[in-house]
C-alpha cells in the first residue's frame, strides 16, 4: 500500500463518521449505558490551543473503549457561550457579541472535528440559543417560585474594568479573577440564590462521591466551611434591643470586654450617639471602598470608631462599649463579634484604642501564664478557664457545652451551626447573558413570566457597552423594558392585551442578565434530551442516562462550577424533575499543558501552539497520542513540538507493519502470543486507570516485537488494532477496512480478550548454590526436569570452578528455584 497519508485518511474518516452518525447515542438501549462528559468549552476568539484537547482526548479514549465493551455511550459537546469573555472580545473588536460568538463557535467546531473525537454532534448545544436558554429561564423561575431567589441591596464587589458585580467566589487577592482589576465595594440591588439553604446537603453528599479526587472534595468542604458553635444574645443598654453574636469560642465569653459591629450593620445608625455620629459616618465611608480581602488582612493595622453605645455581657452583666471595625464582615455570622483578650485582632484593636482587657483562658505553662495575665501578648489557644465563675478549672473543650447550656437556660444563647458559604449573587449588569424572566408592576411588585412567554429573547441592541454607574445596558432599551400585560390566576404575567375578565397593566422588565454560570449549571441534562420542546429533559431519559459516569475538566472549576451545578441539580431533585441526587459520579482533573517555555499558554506570552499546525503537519492521531504520552494525565507538563515527531514515527511504523508484513491465519508463536496477551491486559487496565502514557508504552513494546517477526497472526493483529483505535482512530479505522476488509466501523468490534495461560512465564530462573553459597544463576524452560536443570547448572563456567575443588557428594533440586551441590 501507499505511504501513510494522514491528511487524506483523517479527512476521509471524519466525513464518514459525521455522515453515518457513527457515534450517535441510543436512548433506552438494551445495552448498559455510559455517559462521558467534558466540561464544555468557552468559544473564545483565539480558538483552541494544544492544551485544550487533552481532556477531550481522554474522554474520547474512554468512550471508544466503552463502545467496544458493549455500552451505549453518550459523549456530547456544546458551547458555553454567554458571559464576560465573549462580550469583552466583542467590545474590543467592535463586533456584536452574537456575531463574534457564532464565528468563534464555528472555528472551535472545525478544530475539534479535525481531531476525530467521537462526539454525538446531533446533541450539540449552544447556551446563547434561545431554545436552550428558554430552559435556563424556566429553571430560574422554579427556583424563584420555590423561594430560593430573592432581591437584596448590599455591598457588592464592583469591577471597574469589567463594569460588573463579581461574586465573592470570583474575587482572588482583592482582584477580579477574570481581568485582574482591583474590585471596589458598591451598594447595589442584586438577585441572589439561597444556596446556603443547601449548605449541609452539599457538604454531606460529598461523602457519597467516592470517585472524586480527595483534593476537590476538600476544597468544596472548606468553601462551605461548616462550624459548630453558639449564638449568644447581648442586650444594648437603653435601647430595648439586643444583638446576636455567633462564636465558636464561647469559652472566652467571660473575658469579653467590648463588642465590634460591621460598619454595614443595620443597627449602626440607630445606636450611634449624637457625639459619635460624625466619626462613625466618616469611618463607614472609608470602609465602603475596601474589598473584603483588604478588610480581613491579618497584618493590617486595626481601625475603628466608637458608637457611644454599650452592650451587656450576658455572662458577667458588665457594660461593653460598642465599636465598629472593618475587619468584621456583615456577611459572616451576624455581623457582630464580642471582643476579648484571646483573639489577636481584638487584642490589637484594644491596645490601639486603650480598651480594657481581661483574660479567662490560662495556658498550662506557668511562665507563659505570667505574661498572659499581665496582658503582655495575646493567648488565642485553648487552655484552662479562669475568672469564669463556676466554670473555673474546666478545659476550654469541657466548658463550651456547659456555658452554652447555662446561657440557654436563661434564654440568652443557643447551639448554632454556621457556614462560611454565602448566598450566590446571580445577576450581572451586562448585556451578553440570558434575560431574567421577571417583570415589575407600577408599585414595584415582582411577577414571574408565564411559561408561554419563554424564551424571553435577548433583544438585539447596537449600544451594548457597560455603564460606569452599574445600570445594565438593557435599561437603555426602553421599548423592550416597558411593556404591558395581565396577571394570570397562577400569579404569572402574560405579555399582551388582556382577554375578557382580565385587566391590562403596565410592567417593566428586569434589566440585569444571568451570569454565564446559568447555562453551565444544568447543561449535562439537556444533552440527554436535546430536542425536547416540551421540557428541559424528560424524567425517563434522565433516569436512563443519569448520573454522568465520567466528568473531565480542569481544577479551576473545583469550587464554583461544581458547587453551583450540584446546587441546581439538588433543587431539581427536590422538585421531582430528576432522579439523581448528585449529577457527576466520577470526576477526573487533567493537568495543565504548559508552553514550550514552561509557562502557562497565553497569547500575551506568545507561547500558544495552534493544534491546526500539528494536525496539518503530523496528523490528528499524532497530536492525540502525543498529548496522552507526555506524562501522567493529572500532572502539569510542558509542550514540545519537536517531540511529536517520535509519535509520528511510531504511527508510520504501525502503518508499515500492517501494510507490508505478511498476515497469516492461525495462532502466533508462544513467545509472541505472550506479548499479545500482555498488551491486551495492560492497555485495557491502563485506559481504565487513566494511565494513557503507559498504555501507549506497551503498544510501542508490542510493535517493536511485531517488527521482528517474519509473519504475523491475522487474529492477533486485529486484536491490537482495536487496542490502538481509542488513541489513533483514523489510522485504526483505515487499517480495519483496507487491510482486514471489514465493512463495519472498527467502533463496532468487541474489545479484545486474552487467555490467562498466555501470560504464564515460559522460563524460570534457577539459583545455583555450591556448599550453600550462591555461585550463579540461569534460565530454563518451566517444563524442564531435574536432569536438564542439573546439567545446565554444571555447564556454567563460574560454577565449574567451584565444582572442581572436590567431589560432588550430593545434588539438590528444588523445581523452578534452586540447583545445589555439596562438594567435599
Amino acid at each position: 500500500m501507499t505511504k501513510y497519508d494522514h491528511q487524506k485518511i483523517e479527512q476521509k474518516w471524519q466525513k464518514y463518521w459525521l455522515e453515518n452518525k457513527t457515534f450517535a447515542a441510543e436512548d433506552f438501549s438494551s445495552k448498559p449505558k455510559y455517559y462521558a462528559l467534558d466540561m464544555f468549552p468557552y468559544p473564545s476568539g483565539a480558538g483552541l490551543h494544544v492544551g485544550h484537547p487533552e481532556g477531550y482526548t481522554a474522554t474520547d479514549i474512554i468512550s471508544r473503549k466503552k463502545r467496544h465493551e458493549g455500552y451505549s455511550v453518550l459523549h456530547p459537546l456544546g458551547w458555553d457561550a454567554f458571559g464576560l469573555p465573549a462580550e469583552n472580545y466583542a467590545i474590543k473588536t467592535g463586533t456584536h457579541p452574537n456575531t463574534s460568538t457564532q464565528a468563534n463557535i464555528k472555528t472551535f467546531r472545525r478544530q475539534i472535528q479535525s481531531l476525530g473525537f467521537s462526539y454525538d454532534w446531533d446533541r450539540e448545544i449552544d447556551t446563547t440559543d434561545p431554545q436552550y436558554y428558554r430552559w435556563s429561564q424556566w429553571i430560574f423561575l422554579q427556583l424563584y417560585k420555590k423561594g430560593l431567589a430573592y432581591q437584596k441591596e448590599m455591598a457588592m464587589n464592583w469591577c471597574p474594568q469589567c463594569k460588573i458585580v463579581a461574586a465573592n467566589e470570583e474575587v482572588e487577592q482583592g482582584t477580579h479573577e477574570r481581568c485582574g482589576a482591583k474590585v471596589e465595594r458598591r451598594n447595589l440591588r442584586q438577585w441572589m440564590f439561597r444556596i446556603t439553604d443547601y449548605a449541609q446537603r452539599l457538604l454531606d453528599d460529598l461523602d457519597t462521591l467516592e470517585e472524586w479526587p480527595e483534593a476537590i472534595r476538600t476544597q468544596q468542604k472548606n468553601w462551605i466551611g461548616r462550624s459548630e458553635g453558639a449564638e449568644v444574645d447581648f442586650e444594648i443598654e437603653g435601647k430595648n434591643k439586643k444583638v446576636s453574636v455567633y462564636t465558636t469560642r464561647i469559652d472566652t465569653l467571660f473575658s469579653g470586654t467590648f463588642l465590634i459591629f460591621s460598619p454595614e450593620h443595620d443597627l449602626i445608625d440607630e445606636i450611634t450617639t449624637k457625639d459619635q455620629w460624625g466619626a462613625v459616618q466618616k469611618y463607614k465611608k472609608e470602609c465602603s471602598s475596601k474589598s473584603e480581602l483588604e478588610r480581613t488582612e491579618l497584618s493590617k493595622e486595626k481601625t475603628g470608631a466608637f458608637t457611644g453605645s454599650y452592650g451587656i455581657n450576658p455572662a458577667t452583666g458588665e457594660k461593653m462599649p460598642i465599636w465598629i471595625s472593618d475587619f468584621v464582615l456583615v456577611s459572616y455570622g451576624t455581623g457582630v463579634v464580642f471582643a476579648d483578650a484571646h483573639d489577636e485582632r481584638d487584642f490589637e484593636m484594644a491596645k490601639k484604642f486603650d480598651i480594657p482587657l481581661k483574660v479567662s483562658i490560662r495556658p498550662e505553662d506557668e511562665k507563659l501564664w505570667e505574661s498572659v495575665k499581665k496582658l503582655e501578648f495575646c493567648f488565642p489557644d485553648e487552655g484552662i478557664l479562669v475568672n469564669s465563675g463556676e466554670f473555673d478549672g474546666l478545659t476550654s473543650a469541657e466548658s463550651r457545652p456547659k456555658i452554652t447550656q447555662w446561657l440557654e437556660e436563661q434564654g440568652k444563647a443557643r447551639v448554632k451551626v454556621n457556614y462560611k458559604l454565602r448566598d450566590w449573587i446571580f445577576t450581572r449588569q451586562r448585556y451578553w447573558g440570558e434575560p431574567i424572566p421577571l417583570v415589575f408592576d407600577e408599585k414595584g411588585k415582582c411577577y414571574p413570566l408565564a411559561d408561554s412567554e419563554l424564551p424571553l429573547v435577548l433583544p438585539e441592541i447596537d449600544d451594548f457597552l457597560p455603564t460606569d454607574d452599574g445600570k445594565p445596558p438593557l435599561a437603555r432599551c426602553t421599548d423592550w423594558v416597558n411593556t404591558k400585560g395581565y396577571i394570570t390566576e397562577e400569579g404569572t404575567v402574560i405579555i399582551g392585551d388582556a382577554p375578557a375578565g382580565k385587566t391590562s397593566q403596565k410592567f417593566t422588565r428586569e434589566t440585569s442578565t444571568m451570569p454565564n454560570w446559568a447555562g453551565s449549571s444544568w447543561y449535562w441534562l439537556r444533552y440527554m434530551d436535546v430536542h425536547n420542546e416540551q421540557e428541559f429533559c424528560s424524567k425517563e431519559k434522565e433516569k436512563y442516562w443519569g448520573p454522568v459516569d465520567l466528568y473531565v475538566g480542569g481544577t479551576e472549576h473545583a469550587v464554583l462550577h461544581l458547587l453551583y451545578s450540584r446546587f441546581w441539580h439538588k433543587v431539581l431533585f427536590d422538585l421531582g424533575l430528576v432522579n439523581t441526587i448528585e449529577p457527576f459520579k466520577k470526576l477526573v482533573n487533567q493537568g495543565l499543558i504548559l508552553g514550550e517555555d514552561g509557562e502557562k499558554m497565553s497569547k500575551s506570552r506568545g507561547n500558544v501552539v495552534n493544534p491546526d499546525e500539528i494536525v496539518e503537519s503530523m496528523g490528528a492521531d499524532t497530536l492525540r497520542m502525543y498529548e496522552m504520552f507526555m506524562g501522567p494525565f493529572e500532572q502539569t507538563k510542558p509542550w514540545s513540538t519537536k517531540s511529536t515527531g517520535g509519535i509520528r514515527k511510531f504511527l508510520d511504523k504501525v502503518w508499515r507493519i500492517y501494510t507490508e508484513k505478511k498476515l497469516v491465519d492461525g495462532c502466533p508463536l508462544p513467545e509472541f502470543r505472550k506479548v499479545v496477551a500482555q498488551t491486551v491486559k495492560k492497555v485495557g487496565e491502563d485506559i481504565d486507570d487513566f494511565k494513557f502514557n503507559t498504555a501507549i508504552s506497551q503498544l510501542m513494546i508490542f510493535f517493536n516485537e511485531a517488527q521482528k517477526q517474519d509473519t504475523l497472526s491475522r487474529g492477533a493483529m486485529k486484536k491490537i488494532i482495536i487496542l490502538l483505535e481509542p488513541f489513533a482512530p483514523h489510522l485504526a479505522e483505515e487499517i480495519w477496512v483496507e487491510v482486514f476488509g471489514e465493512t463495519k466501523s472498527i467502533s463496532c468490534a468487541p474489545w479484545p480478550t486474552y487467555e490467562q495461560s498466555s501470560l504464564a512465564e515460559n522460563t524460570v530462573t534457577y539459583a545455583v548454590q555450591v556448599n550453600g553459597k550462591l555461585r550463579g544463576d540461569f534460565q530454563l524452560s518451566a517444563t524442564a526436569g531435574k536432569e536438564e536443570a542439573i546439567a545446565a547448572a554444571k555447564d556454567l563456567e563460574r560454577v565449574q570452578k567451584y565444582l572442581s575443588e572436590g567431589n560432588i557428594v550430593k545434588e539438590i533440586f528444588v523445581p523452578g528455584k534452586i540447583v545445589g551441590f555439596v562438594v567435599k
